[in-house]
């Protein structure tokens, strides 16, 4: 008999027996979880996993990085701090209208189920498009290099900035470590996100409590005339959110893993109604901290907000900021790789990213191949460092799908009222956030043309790639052949060739 397979696609005949997998006409002896019709990744996160993911991915890099951005846009700390909360309630708001999805449509992949299911295959491919290109690699390289900025900072403090290559360099290798780590193992990627979402709620509680203490002892200079030079420009006050709504990116992680979680009608809800006001205090009351020892200009002048921070107030203990700040970008990216691996294995799995994409792991039960693809898209987005233009990017594209996205939660509603819905929210909630993603996807063309041109380019260019690599090659027996040698050299540098074994 042939060697046993470490991959398999999640998709098995209906007639098998609980106990046993046939994969490619052979028979595996270890049960793996499956349903009556098809394979799935285990179920294996509750409640307490579904917070540690929602708030591990939120607070990583952004409330690092978007301060200088939200107060260049909007011009006033009154305004910044409006900004601050009006982002975490549009993100809960987003959060809700997710959840109904996500319990309507239980499937991984977030809004490329959604809008799969919704309008069709080439909306969903240009979602996954623009994942694959922008929006996932995009964000996991600010988070990276945010990390390996302050991972290295103690040890360039007379510096104003570390080198570049060092920086580069550990950027790459925590990507590498954190992508074999989900490689490995789905219950050490949780342990390590509930252990670091501590540490980066315990890091930035050290900062409210010192900015406290600032306020109270009549450090209130800078709230004198909040809203005095506040812009208030359509445009850029859009722009200001979305450098506010980039450090809330992560709200909707939770449902690119809906079938790994245990009882998903009810954690999924649950899991967003604890995390999503944790996160808008603590985001709120950390930029409170901020502009009670920092003016505007300070803020405005800095690369490392938390490090201006610490060094004007922490003092000769200053080193620990940059360390804890590391630690939670690093628990940001972790989860971040775990969430949105799943987007191309169910993209894979629905025929619109090469079938090796859609093979999990027996042994690990990790779909490594897209985690290893994910990786390497990451490693290649670290030609840049400019995190404010590639906040844009990402924002204006994820803006773009959200809306979407609620355009989907919404013509459900028409086309299929009698729909099972777990959750319903009443039906101007939705609506409400429609206009608000439409607001941020069109005002911010006026302010920053040049990089939401280059966001258009890139969406629309998926149009010919889906012509030719998904319509047509469902056509073609060549193309056809050429994916399924694609797949099978996958599997062979994957898990190495078969040796055959006498019975």
């Amino acid at each position: 008999m042939g060697a046993k397979k470490n991959f398999i696609h999640p998709t098995a005949p209906a007639s098998l027996e609980p106990s046993i997998e046939i994969i490619a006409g052979e028979v595996l002896e270890h049960p793996v979880e499956e349903s009556s019709n098809s394979f799935k990744l285990k179920k294996e996160l509750g409640l307490t996993d579904g917070v540690g993911i929602i708030v591990g991915i939120i607070i990583g890099s952004g409330i690092f990085v978007s301060p200088k951005g939200v107060i260049q846009f909007s011009g006033s700390v009154g305004m910044s701090l409006v900004v601050w909360a009006a982002s975490g309630l549009l993100s809960m708001v987003g959060a809700l209208c997710y959840a109904e999805l996500g319990t309507m449509i239980p499937r991984s992949g977030g809004e490329y189920a959604y809008i799969l299911e919704a309008f069709g295959p080439l909306p969903a491919f240009l979602f996954i498009w623009s994942s694959l290109v922008i929006i996932l690699p995009t964000s996991n390289t600010v988070m990276a290099l945010t990390f390996a900025n302050y991972i290295i900072k103690p040890a360039f403090m007379d510096c104003d900035a570390p080198l570049d290559v060092p920086v580069r360099l550990i950027a790459a290798v925590i990507v590498c470590f954190l992508t074999w780590i989900n490689c490995t193992n789905v219950k050490l990627v949780t342990k390590v996100q509930d252990l670091f979402t501590v540490a980066k709620i315990l890091a930035l509680v050290t900062i409210i409590i010192a900015g406290i203490f600032q306020l109270a002892t009549g450090n209130v200079k800078n709230y004198e005339g909040a809203f005095q030079s506040t812009n208030w420009s359509i445009a850029s006050i859009s722009t200001a959110f979305y450098q506010g709504l980039f450090s809330y990116a992560g709200w909707n992680c939770l449902n690119f893993v809906v079938e790994e979680l245990k009882d998903p009608y009810k954690t999924l809800p649950r899991a967003i109604m604890v995390s999503m006001p944790i996160v808008t205090l603590v985001y709120f009351l950390t930029n409170m901290a901020y502009f009670a020892v920092l003016e505007p200009d300070e803020v405005l002048a800095s690369d490392a907000v938390a490090l201006s921070f610490a060094s004007r107030i922490l003092g000769v203990v200053a080193w620990m900021i940059p360390i804890f700040v590391a630690l939670s970008t690093f628990g940001s990216l972790n989860g971040l790789i775990f969430a949105c691996s799943r987007l191309f294995f169910v993209g894979a799995r629905e025929g619109h990213l090469p079938q090796a994409f859609s093979l999990i792991s027996v042994k690990t039960f990790t779909p490594v191949p897209a985690l290893v693809f994910q990786g390497i898209m990451t490693l290649f987005m670290l030609i840049t460092t400019d995190t404010l233009v590639l906040i844009n990017f990402v924002s204006f594209s994820e803006s773009l799908f959200v809306l979407i996205a609620i355009a989907a939660l919404l013509w459900l509603r028409y086309k299929e009222p009698h729909r099972k819905r777990p959750i319903k929210l009443w039906i101007g909630i939705p609506i409400f956030f429609l206009f608000i993603c439409l607001f941020l996807v069109i005002f911010p063309v006026v302010e920053r043309p040049m990089e939401i041109g280059i966001a258009t380019a890139v969406f629309m260019a998926g149009i010919p790639v889906y012509h030719f690599c998904i319509y047509r090659a469902n056509k073609s027996e060549k193309i056809s052949s050429f994916m399924s040698n694609v797949t099978a050299v996958c599997q062979l540098l994957c898990h190495g060739l078969p040796e055959d074994k006498e019975d």
